[in-house]
């Protein structure tokens, strides 16, 4: 079974997972939107010089999934905080 999942459904898919930790603790999805951001940020950036200075066969594809993954739980928060008007664990 081949799943050939678009940018979108992938984009939209994270978005959904990260909401869902968002509703369940809003300090729990605080701390990993800036963890794990900031890890895949890493990942990405290391990624990008290693293709510029020598081209792989990683396809390009791989480069966009990485940039919505930190793209998703930034605009998971955005809407949470949006939609709540804040963090209910600073209250």
């Amino acid at each position: 079974m081949n799943l050939r999942w678009s940018l979108l459904e992938i984009f939209l898919l994270e978005i959904v997972v990260w909401l869902g930790i968002w509703l369940f603790n809003d300090y729990l999805a605080t701390l990993l939107t800036l963890i794990i951001g900031a890890i895949v940020l890493a990942v990405l950036l290391i990624a990008l010089i290693a293709e510029a200075i020598e081209r792989s066969k990683v396809p390009r594809k791989y480069f966009y999934i990485m940039v919505l993954s930190i793209a998703a739980p930034i605009v998971a928060a955005a809407l949470y905080l949006s939609i709540f008007g804040g963090l209910n664990f600073l209250r």
